[in-house]
């Protein structure tokens, strides 16, 4: 089994910061993307920030240049740090990881339990 746990969300003022973390664990032999979505009330989820095992991102237009993902492939790993924080990123954030279980088996994406970002005043 594979399980995917963050932290980090909360609540913070426009302007600030937040950090998310995300550990998956379980049977893993290898995890090829890993990542965040968010999902805001009445809204559909969408893909906020994806970066592969060697590292190579992709950011959704709104979190270019206050978004930063990042990994650590030998703890499998993934982090996001957010600044600039603004009412809009208010959302849901989960967080994702396409893992193959073993070396002749398909990769499948796993879902955190997601994270609650609130940004207010």
């Amino acid at each position: 089994q594979v399980q995917l746990v963050e932290s980090g969300g909360g609540l913070v003022q426009p302007g600030g910061s937040l950090r998310l973390s995300c550990a998956a664990s379980g049977r893993i032999f290898r995890i090829n993307a890993m990542g965040w979505y968010r999902q805001a009330p009445g809204k559909e989820r969408e893909l906020v920030a994806g970066i592969l095992s060697g590292g190579s991102t992709n950011y959704a237009d709104s979190a270019k240049g206050r978004f930063t993902i990042s990994r650590d492939n030998a703890k499998n790993t993934v982090s996001l740090q957010m600044n600039s924080l603004r009412p809009e990123d208010t959302a849901v954030y989960y967080c994702y990881a396409m893992i193959k279980v073993a070396l002749h088996t398909a990769s499948y994406n796993y879902w955190g339990q997601g994270t609650q970002v609130t940004v207010s005043s």
